[in-house]
């Protein structure tokens, strides 16, 4: 696990360091990175805060091209952030959490969604027609309790904090993480 977790924040942080994302779509020694993944990469300033997060939830290329362009990603396109400089590239801390499959949760209502979510374990992926967002399992560091949680979320989604209807769609993930 170690060594895996070695050899993808290699690959996201050669991503990040190359001027275009030359990085992706290149042959993996290793058949687990070219089997289909998901990831996610984040990335923290000197001072630990967030300078960059951008994933995939459904696997749909091999996970080393994932890891690559999300990374790439990551460093360049987040809209929240302006692209990382040179100067801040020694510096930057590079987290990928690879994703398991999603699990759909049936929930008819926000109090039982916060009662089956696993708070620290779980990723999750709320949904309501066009509107979708997702938190990593390590947000529950920062919004622990569940029901803020699922608020935050569909803040994060552009919906009102406390909005419910029937045709919302929840589903959870797990994550394998790598600093």
């Amino acid at each position: 696990m170690a060594e895996r977790g070695r050899i993808l924040v290699e690959i996201a942080r050669e991503a990040i360091a190359v001027p275009a994302p030359q990085a992706a779509m290149r042959p993996w020694g290793e058949d687990w990175l070219r089997e289909p993944g998901a990831s996610f990469v984040t990335l923290r300033d000197a001072a630990g805060e967030l300078r960059g997060c951008i994933g995939t939830v459904d696997p749909h290329r091999p996970l080393g091209d994932d890891v690559a362009h999300n990374a790439y990603a990551a460093a360049y396109r987040d809209p929240r952030f302006p692209p990382v400089s040179g100067a801040e590239l020694v510096e930057l801390g590079v987290e990928v959490s690879v994703l398991t499959a999603r699990e759909a949760l049936a929930a008819a209502s926000e109090a039982e969604a916060a009662a089956i979510l696993q708070p620290g374990t779980d990723g999750v992926v709320f949904e309501y027609r066009e509107f979708r967002a997702t938190f990593l399992p390590q947000v529950w560091d920062s919004i622990p309790d569940p029901l803020d949680f699922l608020c935050e979320l569909r803040r994060k989604a552009r919906l009102p904090a406390r909005f419910w209807h029937p045709d919302v769609r929840l589903s959870r993930y797990g994550v394998e993480k790598h600093k």
